[in-house]
């Protein structure tokens, strides 16, 4: 007769039930309570980069919105002096204008004064019984006094005379004298002349010259004559 003992078999098929068991379900939850952390520790790095990628756009905003209030405050200051620059021009180029316009109202100053001054030593130089016909003033000064005269001694005291002035280059040249008759009355023979001379304002003298007396006189005279 054959016995089978069932109870070992029913032993053994307890034992694998309760392995499998112990498998299914103690080993989940612990498998699950591993990986509770690690889900929690991706969740704050993703929260964390977040909040730093907010910040850094909010930062980066707020720059943005400072360099353009920064550009549009230079470009404001930067209208203003050009603004300040045109109207800096337009006194320079109005400063110019002036002091050319002084400059030549001084030329023009200095050559009234010559004429004046020239005229001034030729009718002081005229000696009695000597009139003049015509002035003729060219280039550098030169002057051709045309006149008439009733003795040669008084044109040689008109030379000297001018000569004697100190306004006068030296030596002044009679270019032509010549004797006309004049019809009267009462009839009589007139000297016809002209002279030329070079009208030279006189230099201030150096301390220590002698200046001649005539020349002074003519000096003080004139002088006294503005």
């Amino acid at each position: 007769m054959i016995r089978i003992n069932l109870l070992t078999v029913e032993r053994e098929r307890s034992k694998k039930k309760g392995v499998a068991a112990i498998a299914t379900g103690g080993g989940g939850r612990g498998l699950l309570a591993a990986a509770q952390p690690m889900t929690l520790a991706c969740g704050l790095l993703l929260v964390l980069t977040g909040a730093y990628i907010g910040w850094r756009y909010v930062s980066l905003t707020r720059e943005s919105n400072q360099i353009d209030s920064d550009i549009g405050r230079a470009q404001e200051e930067a209208g203003r002096l050009h603004g300040l620059i045109m109207q800096v021009q337009q006194f320079e180029q109005r400063r110019a204008q002036l002091s050319q316009r002084v400059t030549l109202i001084e030329q023009l100053r200095k050559g009234q004064t010559g004429p004046v001054h020239m005229l001034d030593q030729i009718s002081r130089a005229l000696p009695p019984m000597l009139w003049l016909t015509e002035l003729k003033q060219g280039a550098n000064g030169e002057v051709v006094l045309d006149g008439r005269c009733t003795t040669l001694t008084g044109l040689s005291d008109f030379v000297a005379n001018l000569e004697a002035t100190g306004y006068f280059k030296k030596s002044i040249e009679i270019v032509s004298s010549q004797t006309e008759a004049f019809a009267g009355p009462p009839p009589a023979d007139l000297i016809k002349f002209s002279v030329r001379a070079i009208f030279q304002p006189p230099t201030p003298p150096s301390p220590g010259t002698v200046v001649p007396a005539a020349v002074a006189a003519a000096r003080q005279q004139t002088a006294a004559s503005r």
